[in-house]
């Protein structure tokens, strides 16, 4: 199976869901006409139709009915109620794709049809400007081809890999949560410009792009961050002071630790 000519459904029009549909579309993965998606918000659902041209329901066996793809954009703690419901709707020839954080591939194929190809991903808030990192798990049902699909769809939102389902929790806190760990980086990187006197705007647009400018080197190089750290700090210079004052506030050990809480957040919410 590949997405061209395949029509996608979206169970759940959330925040995760939307960032997706928006993700997918602007790369020109999928026509707006070929996505679907359900949501007890209607309001939300009818700003998405007019937004992205796509087709909306409240009700979700039209979106099912329609879709040769279903994608499952839930909140974990009612998934559960939701694939009940599905269980009776869902045909075989449907393959199955959840973005729920920390929900076992065991759970759907438990309550799912007997042979439904299920696929776990998950992936972050940037799939909105194609900059997603996802990792994505196979049930004992899918395929090769399932895999490369779910793989074709969430490369054109960004970066997709392939990792065991006993590491998808630590993807979880790595790239789910992680844009929330960054943003208040960039937010406090620029405030420390602002009280040496640098205007707010370009505080933040030069923090920002100083960000996505390390990121962007560490995967083209390929070189190691501390490298990369060291090509930047001269011996006596500016940028040891810096890391001098980030390695004395904790900085490595706060990150590290906000990792594997959500990843501890994560399996939390797959034992519910």
């Amino acid at each position: 199976m590949t997405v061209q000519n395949k029509n996608i459904g979206f169970i759940g029009a959330g925040k995760m869901g939307s960032a997706l549909m928006q993700g997918i579309i602007k790369a020109g993965l999928v026509d707006p006409s070929s996505v679907g998606a359900s949501d007890v918000y209607e309001p939300g659902l009818k700003a998405l139709e007019e937004q992205l041209g796509i087709r909306v329901s409240t009700d979700n066996s039209v979106i099912v009915g329609d879709s040769d793809i279903l994608l499952l954009a839930v909140k974990p703690q009612i998934l559960g109620s939701v694939l009940a419901k599905l269980s009776a709707i869902l045909t075989p020839e449907k393959l199955v794709i959840s973005i729920a954080a920390g929900v076992p591939l065991s759970t759907y194929e438990d309550a799912l049809p007997e042979g439904t190809r299920v696929v776990r991903v998950m992936p972050n808030i940037a799939a909105t400007v194609s900059e997603a990192a996802s990792g994505i798990a196979p049930g004992k049902n899918a395929t090769d081809e399932d895999i490369d699909t779910a793989l074709e769809i969430f490369s054109a939102v960004g970066t997709a890999v392939r990792v065991p389902e006993s590491l998808m929790d630590a993807v979880t806190g790595l790239s789910g949560s992680g844009p929330a760990f960054i943003f208040p980086i960039i937010e406090s990187m620029a405030d420390g410009a602002v009280f040496e006197g640098l205007d707010r705007q370009s505080a933040l647009s030069l923090a920002a792009q100083t960000v996505l400018g390390a990121a962007k080197m560490a995967l083209e190089t390929g070189m190691h961050p501390g490298e990369l750290k060291d090509m930047v700090t001269s011996p006596g210079g500016t940028t040891i002071q810096g890391v001098h004052a980030l390695e004395e506030a904790g900085v490595r050990a706060a990150f590290m630790n906000a990792v594997i809480r959500a990843s501890e957040r994560s399996k939390e919410l797959g034992n519910k």
